[in-house]
């Protein structure tokens, strides 16, 4: 029998791969599509103190092996979140982690004990990282900003597991990450989409409404990859490694890199059942390594 349990701290999986908020809505649209039961965990919608129109249209372009999104944290609030959607993601067999973004520290504080005080949510990932919206990654570009993010949170959350969701556009991201783990996050969340943008060169106009807009999908996952390599060799916490993954093959690498669980975002939208078809594989890949756990493989790639 293997073992496909992992803990990021004091947040107990029943197996490593989760879905990316963002990509999976709040489990409500995808029941009828995946067995959720069979996730390690479900990351909602972010959710920020006010209502949020979004970005004008369009939000969305394909791109070579990926995408570009700039939704801008379409929502319709905390408070409706907590009345809401809350009572259904109790009821889901699963864990569930929320997931908030603030405009200011206050706000992400404000909303840190909000969550505390609900119950039913098994953690908390801290969206301090988003490219879409004006000051979205100002939390995570620099490490004394993340610092007092993550320690004020996690004052207020009590002993709920907190997430740092970081950013990768930025020079170096293991500061950044030792500042998160240093404040108190159980484990960080890497990577973030990768700011670009997509031009109709015929009207020479910008495609997105926003103008920029995170990368995402197959086309990051060597820089992915990467940091989450980086900051697993440098930082005492879990890391969660995110950028697109979408096969069993991607998952393990993630694992041998450093990782010790994964999300799975843009391959949401084209192939849903993807996470638990993986999760359906991963005992034979763990069988072919001679492991009998996730954990024996997590930080084990060897030097060249």
């Amino acid at each position: 029998m293997i073992d496909l349990t992992v803990s990021l701290g004091c947040l107990h999986l029943r197996n490593p791969v989760l879905v990316a908020s963002g990509t999976f809505g709040y489990a409500r649209e995808m029941e009828g599509v995946v067995d959720l039961s069979q996730l390690g965990g479900v990351i909602p919608k972010t959710v920020t103190r006010q209502p949020r129109i979004g970005n004008p249209p369009p939000r969305t372009v394909e791109t070579a092996s990926g995408m570009l999104n700039a939704i801008g944290l379409d929502n319709d609030g905390i408070e409706h979140f907590l009345t809401h959607h809350l009572p259904y993601l109790r009821t889901l067999p699963t864990s569930v982690i929320g997931n908030i973004a603030g405009e200011s520290e206050d706000d992400f504080v404000e909303m840190a004990g909000m969550i505390g005080r609900s119950q039913g949510l098994a953690a908390l990932e801290l969206n301090l990282s988003c490219p879409n919206v004006a000051g979205g990654i100002d939390f995570a570009i620099d490490p004394r900003a993340t610092e007092r993010v993550v320690k004020r949170c996690r004052a207020e959350c009590g002993d709920l597991p907190l997430i740092a969701k970081l950013t990768p556009n930025v020079t170096d991201v293991v500061p950044i990450a030792r500042a998160a783990a240093e404040a108190g996050a159980d484990a960080v969340s890497l990577v973030n989409t990768y700011v670009g943008m997509a031009i109709d060169w015929r009207k020479r106009r910008p495609i997105l409404g926003n103008v920029t807009g995170g990368l995402s999908g197959p086309a990051i996952k060597p820089l992915s990859l990467r940091l989450v390599w980086r900051v697993a060799r440098n930082v005492q916490v879990p890391v969660i490694g995110i950028g697109g993954i979408s096969s069993l093959d991607d998952v393990m690498e993630f694992l041998v890199a450093g990782a010790t669980a994964v999300q799975l975002g843009t391959v949401n939208f084209f192939d849903p059942t993807a996470c638990t078809r993986i999760i359906d594989a991963l005992p034979d890949a763990l069988s072919g390594l001679g492991v009998k756990s996730v954990r024996e493989v997590v930080g084990t790639l060897r030097d060249r």
